[in-house]
């Protein structure tokens, strides 16, 4: 099905970061899961090639293309896997934002165009030890002396953390606001600041290609300069970049409930049981119907979502509904694929393997199943 906004311009675009993805990514994708990383040269290749930051103003090196473009990136990335689109998607949808949005011009000009090249990769570092969902209780803390301030903490689950060259960190730069979320403030920490280092990569189940790691701050002297926004309202910019973030994530589980399908229509059509193919038995057939449904269902409601989002309108709650409706779907899509390919699906040879451990954490990252139903509710009015 395609969406009534893409036009031949975003099918070249398509066209061409697919054609680079078959030479640059799909070759070696099990050769970088099997190392648990993805080449810096990729991101470069990536830069070179304006596939990071499409929709940065010209001014600044991007092409100043929409939000639909930038989909049209987590579509084509994650149709390879997922360990490839999240990392890039943070960085070209999620993290740069904040840059482009809160940013000085001198801020902007500092690091956008590095950003748009892929010679500087970002993370956002929010979830701490004992702070996840809940962004008001981040213990991380920065104090005002002169010029610096001095910051503190540590931060984990961090996408992009190891090689991250540029880290916008969630932190208290007054731990006495009342309510809490009015002390927080958002920082630039550059790689080779004194007292930044990372800790353990992290061994995660899924996307194991993926840079996930912890981030810690000891008396780390952060410019002044190198705020974001203004001091105080960090809680606030969180809460109104979300909406992309989560509607990046549904667009990626969206993306990955599909290519399962793909597979496993593919693979009971070959497969033969009792003289036949699998794909004749009506149980197959069934489970089949019902995936599908469930698949063209989420893509009519991503697809109008994007187009509503280009328009800058507030879609907090449907956004919300998408991003715990869809990915709690592809979780039973990859359970669903994975039983009809039987024991050669519990085989790390097979695809539908891979995609069946990289699916769960996407009801838990960007805000679990259960806080999006919290959102819901409040904007219902409940």
């Amino acid at each position: 099905m395609k969406a009534s906004f893409l036009t031949e311009e975003h099918e070249l675009f398509r066209k061409s970061l697919r054609k680079m993805l078959d030479k640059e990514a799909y070759p070696f994708y099990v050769e970088w899961e099997e190392k648990r990383e993805i080449p810096r040269d990729f991101w470069l290749k990536m830069g070179e090639n304006g596939f990071l930051l499409p929709w940065v103003d010209e001014a600044y090196g991007g092409l100043g293309l929409d939000f639909t473009y930038s989909k049209i990136l987590a579509e084509e990335l994650e149709r390879v896997g997922q360990g490839l689109s999240s990392g890039i998607c943070l960085h070209s949808d999620i993290v740069s934002p904040y840059i482009s949005e809160l940013g000085t011009e001198e801020q902007k000009q500092k690091w956008l165009p590095r950003c748009i090249s892929g010679e500087i990769i970002t993370a956002i570092a929010m979830t701490e030890p004992g702070a996840g969902s809940d962004l008001a209780g981040v213990k991380t803390n920065a104090r005002r002396e002169g010029d610096f301030y001095i910051l503190n903490g540590e931060k984990t689950f961090i996408t992009n953390g190891l090689n991250a060259d540029l880290a916008i960190v969630v932190c208290k730069t007054d731990p006495n606001a009342q309510p809490a979320h009015r002390g927080i403030s958002l920082l630039v920490v550059e790689k080779g600041m004194a007292g930044f280092s990372r800790g353990k990569k992290l061994d995660k189940i899924g996307m194991n290609c993926g840079d996930t790691g912890e981030l810690i701050f000891e008396d780390v002297k952060v410019p002044v300069a190198n705020l974001l926004g203004e001091e105080g309202k960090g809680f606030y910019y969180l809460m109104q970049n979300l909406q992309q973030e989560r509607l990046i994530v549904a667009i990626q589980c969206q993306v990955a409930a599909e290519e399962m399908l793909r597979i496993t229509i593919d693979y009971v059509k070959n497969r033969k049981a009792f003289g036949q193919s699998i794909s004749k038995f009506q149980n197959t057939q069934f489970k089949i119907a019902e995936m599908a449904t469930e698949i063209d269902i989420g893509r009519t409601y991503v697809d109008q979502l994007s187009e509503r989002h280009v328009t800058h309108e507030d879609i907090v709650k449907e956004v919300s509904m998408a991003k715990w409706w869809i990915s709690e779907m592809a979780k039973r899509v990859a359970a669903e694929c994975l039983h009809l390919h039987g024991g050669y699906g519990y085989m790390n040879e097979y695809e539908i393997a891979r995609r069946y451990r990289d699916i769960p954490v996407t009801s838990i990252f960007a805000g679990t199943t259960e806080i999006m139903k919290t959102i819901i509710a409040k904007k219902l009015d409940l």
